[in-house]
């Protein structure tokens, strides 16, 4: 765009050229002069109406103000009203984690009680939603709190129930509930008998196992081997300790696969049937001793029979 200046003192014509740039930043200049002296006008009109009072703007203002703070009011409002929710499904979670853990208990023959826990809290509970109110936020604080000591039980009381359960675990792997040999029937039962070689009473501290030499002996239970040996009366035998003063014997074998200071697991193989030592045939004599004294070892063999499962 070219625009020509003429003046009477001038003796020739001025030309200028104006370009789109040059148009641009003349608009945008306008512009934001209008927006600048726009502000100002309201600024200094609001502060001046403030300053007299004018009721018209008060009540502008105080509405704006308002509507605001319910804005505020309702953000924080649904906020509590979702944390609310979650908290009751964390309630309804622990609520069946204390069933979980009860029936834990139970299936193990464990019994627990926590007295940090009312049966109140046990219950179920449920109806129908009659004036329900929502929590305020220090209601909602307080119902946290509440359920983080719940939490901390919980977890006191399931850490016990583990504990108790693992501590029943190994309890009842160290019992000797294995038959210890493939036998079809017993030779000799435990209590008082006629000796074999005396014809005399004598008491029997163990069980006879008849199968033929070479057949397989293996541990009643989970152990250390104290004891494997030769015995004028017992022959080759191994004694396994069991923990708790519980001791396995296994007498009259024909050959020994441990040593003593072995770890056995239940079920491992150690020996073969024979006819060592005080023997009028091809045996095992088993025997379970508790500090020392012989106990009857069909009364732990009985445990894996009534289970259905006599090796484990």
């Amino acid at each position: 765009m070219h625009i020509i200046l003429v003046s009477d003192r001038m003796a020739t014509a001025r030309t200028l050229t104006l370009t789109w740039r040059h148009l641009a930043i003349g608009a945008g200049l306008l512009a934001a002069s209008v927006i600048a002296l726009s502000s100002l006008f309201s600024y200094f009109t609001v502060r001046h109406a403030a300053e007299l009072r004018l009721p018209f703007l008060q009540d502008l203002m105080r509405v704006v103000s308002a509507e605001e703070t319910q804005k505020s009011r309702d953000y924080v409002r649904e906020n509590l009203n979702a944390m609310a929710v979650k908290l009751g499904q964390m309630q309804a979670q622990l609520l069946r984690l204390d069933t979980l853990g009860e029936r834990l208990a139970t299936v193990s023959g464990i019994k627990l009680q926590d007295p940090r826990t009312p049966q109140a809290e046990r219950d179920g509970r449920g109806g129908p939603l009659l004036n329900a109110s929502a929590l305020s936020a220090n209601e909602l604080q307080q119902a946290v709190e509440t359920l983080s000591l719940q939490l901390e039980a919980r977890t006191d009381t399931l850490t016990l129930l583990e504990a108790q359960m693992f501590e029943d675990r190994v309890r009842k792997a160290r019992l000797p509930t294995t038959l210890p040999v493939d036998a079809q029937w017993n030779a000799s039962a435990y209590g008082w008998r006629l000796d074999p070689f005396t014809g005399q009473r004598a008491m029997h501290e163990g069980v006879d196992f008849s199968a033929e030499v070479g057949t397989p002996i293996v541990a009643a239970a989970a152990g250390v081997v104290i004891a494997a040996e030769r015995h004028p009366d017992y022959g080759l035998m191994i004694d396994i300790d069991h923990g708790n003063d519980l001791i396995t014997r296994y007498a009259h074998a024909s050959k020994l696969l441990v040593q003593q200071g072995t770890f056995i697991k239940r079920g491992q193989k150690i020996a073969e049937v024979g006819s060592t030592g005080r023997s009028t045939g091809p045996h095992l004599h088993f025997e379970v001793r508790i500090k020392g004294g012989a106990q009857n070892p069909n009364r732990f063999l009985q445990m894996a029979a009534d289970s259905g499962n006599h090796r484990h």
